[in-house]
């Protein structure tokens, strides 16, 4: 079966030599004629990965409680955006706007709605799914494009698609890791010749083994930076969910995943979704160096039920059958649990905001 991005990329390699971990995470996704993102439906049993808020309502609804009360923090303005970059389905936004809608009345009604897409075919199932709330969505290209105003942004699985750099240790130092061809003109890894910058590394490179990998997100790091100068000028909260690490650290995360397993990352340009995991532990750096306040930093699991999952899924299941309620509290266990296939403790929970404000389930200041 013939895979024409894995040509392409081929083609590329041979006439202009090795290229970057970054420039092929970016073509395997974004490629304007074959990349992923442009061309897979990738959501749900049908695609490639579910994710939270297709898992169960609980999800979203519990994001919806958590933006209530951030907007009550913050002193209930008149006037509010919420956003969210990278609305999928749109099914976290319609949860969201459903709860936000019993909760607080007065803040459905105040608040535009603006959804960040490029994919046009997306933007026609968000429109679909957030059809009740006609009149109130806009969508824009970029995240540059939001009215000014207060704030309310929320991201689900927005960072891990953002590409990163990788850099392998070799008896030479660290060395930027490319993406090449072997003897039987197959993609493969290799070390390229550029460098980094010593002080990037966790712990100096001469205390770790060799084909040690080390990755960093510069682009990663430029769109925190662009959200938080957004907050600080015009106030609010920002709230970001992702799988990933509390603490910067070494080691390989690059991972592809086709059909809803794990898929070897060259193998499928194109046609599996590539992602790394996130290291919170430098978004919350950016914050601070911003000058924003880190409400806290959470895994999925505690974040969830320190809202009140639980008490939520009791509600939803009363006076259901028992097949409904079993599947209510395997939907919690899913979302909460730890351990394999659950994402309790791989997905992690980042909220930040200006000015400062206490908000739960975070302790009272988290600076």
């Amino acid at each position: 079966m013939t895979n024409p991005l894995a040509d392409k990329i081929k083609a590329l390699i041979r006439t202009n030599g090795p290229i970057s971990v970054t420039d092929y995470f970016s073509l395997c996704l974004a490629d304007p004629q074959h990349g992923y993102y442009r061309v897979r439906e990738p959501f749900g049993r049908a695609g490639d990965f579910t994710t939270a808020p297709e898992i169960s309502q609980l999800f979203g609804e519990m994001i919806g409680i958590f933006l209530v009360h951030a907007w009550q923090e913050h002193g209930s303005p008149a006037q509010v955006v919420i956003a969210e970059i990278g609305p999928g389905r749109g099914t976290m936004m319609s949860d969201m706007l459903r709860v936000i809608g019993r909760l607080a009345p007065d803040l459905y009604a105040a608040a535009d709605v603006h959804l960040v897409e490029t994919s046009e075919r997306l933007r026609k199932v968000q429109a679909e799914t957030l059809a009740s709330h006609d009149g109130k969505i806009q969508w824009h290209a970029s995240f540059d494009s939001l009215p000014s105003g207060f704030l309310l942004l929320a991201a689900n699985e927005l960072f891990d698609a953002i590409p990163i750099r990788q850099f392998v240790r070799t008896a030479q130092g660290f060395r930027e890791r490319m993406v090449g061809l072997d003897a039987d003109d197959e993609l493969t890894f290799a070390a390229g010749v550029a460098g980094i910058d010593s002080s990037l590394l966790p712990t100096p490179a001469q205390s770790v083994a060799e084909g040690t990998i080390l990755e960093v997100a510069p682009a990663r790091d430029a769109v925190m930076a662009a959200l938080c100068e957004r907050l600080r000028a015009d106030a609010g909260t920002a709230i970001l969910i992702d799988y990933g690490h509390l603490a910067t650290g070494y080691g390989d995360t690059l991972q592809a995943v086709r059909n809803h397993r794990y898929d070897p990352p060259l193998a499928n340009p194109g046609r599996a979704d590539l992602t790394s995991h996130v290291d919170f532990e430098q978004l919350a750096l950016r914050a601070k160096t911003e000058g924003l306040q880190v409400n806290g930093l959470a895994r999925q699991g505690d974040f969830l039920i320190g809202l009140g999952l639980l008490d939520r899924a009791a509600a939803l299941g009363r006076d259901k059958d028992l097949a409904t309620q079993e599947r209510i509290r395997d939907d919690v266990e899913r979302l909460a649990g730890a351990g394999a296939g659950k994402m309790g403790e791989l997905f992690k929970v980042l909220a930040v905001s200006s000015p400062e404000v206490a908000l739960a389930p975070f302790r009272k200041k988290a600076r």
